[in-house]
């Protein structure tokens, strides 16, 4: 396990390291058998980083539900369905509620505007580095986006004055849930950077 950063050390510590289905296929076809036999890897690292990953899934469990949701959804190769509705939900929710009007129709496209942007931030910040390029870093580029995956129209009139601020709410939404979701295992890895 790297110590590069919280976000790495989130998503290794749930990843399982194992050979590709495709070498599982070829030693089956070569074997010629349909057995598996899983063989433990008895190696001092991979001992070492499966305790470390214990230490750190500790730390994640220490979060409420609806942040280790939100991390899981960003950061975990385990992340489901279900982490990705619960940090839409969340984004959307904490937006929402530092606008002060919105009407109905707007609300039902600013959800869907919610599930955009959390798919840009994720983007962003896949790699642990947050060194990630915005896949849609134009309006166009956004709406478009919107209309192909959910079928939402936006108007592209006064698109800074409808949309940007509830956008730039989301983003902000999403840097104060990921903060908030690191904190432990950023706590973990700087006690062990210390420690090392």
């Amino acid at each position: 396990m790297k110590l590069s950063s919280a976000r790495q050390l989130w998503h290794d510590a749930y990843y399982q390291r194992r050979e590709s289905t495709t070498a599982y296929a070829l030693e089956v076809g070569i074997l010629g058998a349909m057995v598996q036999k899983s063989e433990k890897d008895r190696r001092t690292g991979a001992a070492m980083d499966q305790a470390l990953a214990g230490v750190v899934q500790s730390a994640i469990s220490t979060l409420p539900a609806h942040l280790q949701c939100f991390g899981h959804w960003l950061y975990s190769p385990l992340a489901d369905d279900d982490h990705r509705e619960i940090a839409e939900e969340l984004v959307y929710a904490i937006a929402r509620s530092k606008v002060e009007r919105m009407t109905e129709a707007k609300s039902g496209r600013a959800r869907y505007v919610a599930m955009g942007v959390l798919y840009r931030y994720r983007r962003q910040h896949q790699g642990g580095q947050s060194e990630g390029i915005d896949p849609m870093p134009t309006p166009e580029a956004f709406r478009k986006w919107l209309f192909d995956r959910y079928g939402v129209t936006l108007d592209s009139r006064n698109w800074s004055r409808e949309w940007d601020d509830f956008i730039e709410r989301c983003f902000d939404a999403c840097n104060d849930l990921d903060r908030k979701a690191l904190a432990p295992v950023a706590m973990l890895l700087a006690s062990m950077r210390e420690a090392a």
